[in-house]
């Protein structure tokens, strides 16, 4: 927990998950399986969507006939905290608050967006804030507040080149460094690589783990290798994590959050898996 050293409030365990890239980098994918594998992992989790006019991550969660409320309604008073919040009913202890999809982004404000986090402090071990791609309103009010930022990249050069811009934005404007680090810890920044293809790399026609990290000084949280399964499930309105962890992508994001929590676990799925014989042969 954070307590603001200003104003005494407790805040919940708030964790962003950024990128400055827009599309298919698999940041709501991400945000979708972090969360539900906190819950799984016995947390209460909620996870918001900031993408003010652009949600879909009650897509991913499959839970988009049950959006009454939104984010936006509850910073308006239009409805109470508790209205807005959708419980996941395939998974205990996660909740979701999705975006608006008529609003202005410039609905959201610092106070609103504060009180907010504040109410959910009560409720929750851990509130994963799903930014939108840049730095609109959304991605500025949830790099703000955070206390831990998971960068989303693929291993692209421009992609890493997006990252390195958004590492800059939540060293340079999040809360605690608006108040300094004299008096409390910077945001904890890891990274997370997704879409990652072993094969590719070792043929130099992707980047490798290792030239990722040296480029973004950042430690690896999680390595999510390329999969199909992803726009399967996400058709299917269940997160990728819930394929199992044995599935490659789902074990690497059931490993992230192990990662999170404080395991030691080593990357999986990161080499080529062996050619056998025959094919070798055959093709």
């Amino acid at each position: 927990m954070y307590t603001h050293p200003n104003r005494g409030r407790i805040l919940p365990k708030t964790i962003s998950i950024q990128t400055k890239q827009k599309g298919g980098v698999g940041k709501t994918t991400s945000a979708a399986s972090f969360a539900t594998g906190l819950a799984r992992r016995g947390h209460p989790t909620c996870v918001v969507d900031f993408d003010i006019g652009l949600r879909n991550l009650d897509i991913h969660l499959g839970v988009e006939r049950r959006v009454i409320f939104d984010f936006v309604h509850v910073l308006q008073k239009e409805c109470t905290l508790s209205q807005a919040l959708i419980s996941d009913k395939k998974v205990e202890g996660l909740s979701m608050l999705a975006a608006s999809q008529t609003r202005d982004k410039e609905a959201l404000t610092m106070e609103g967006v504060e009180g907010v986090l504040e109410e959910l402090a009560g409720r929750f071990d851990y509130v994963v804030l799903d930014s939108p791609a840049g730095i609109e309103s959304g991605a500025r009010h949830a790099m703000y507040f955070c206390d831990d930022a998971i960068v989303v990249t693929n291993p692209e050069l421009s992609s890493c080149r997006d990252a390195d811009k958004m590492i800059g934005f939540v060293s340079s404007c999040s809360r605690r460094a608006e108040i300094g680090h004299a008096a409390c810890s910077p945001v904890s920044q890891t990274l997370l690589i997704t879409r990652y293809d072993p094969v590719r790399a070792e043929a130099e026609e992707s980047l490798a783990i290792e030239d990722m990290k040296d480029l973004l000084g950042l430690p690896v949280i999680g390595v999510v290798p390329e999969s199909k399964d992803v726009l399967t499930c996400t058709n299917l309105g269940k997160p990728i994590i819930a394929m199992g962890e044995e599935h490659p992508a789902a074990g690497a994001y059931m490993d992230m959050v192990d990662r999170f929590l404080g395991k030691e676990k080593e990357l999986r799925f990161v080499t080529p898996e062996p050619v056998s014989f025959f094919k070798r042969i055959f093709g």
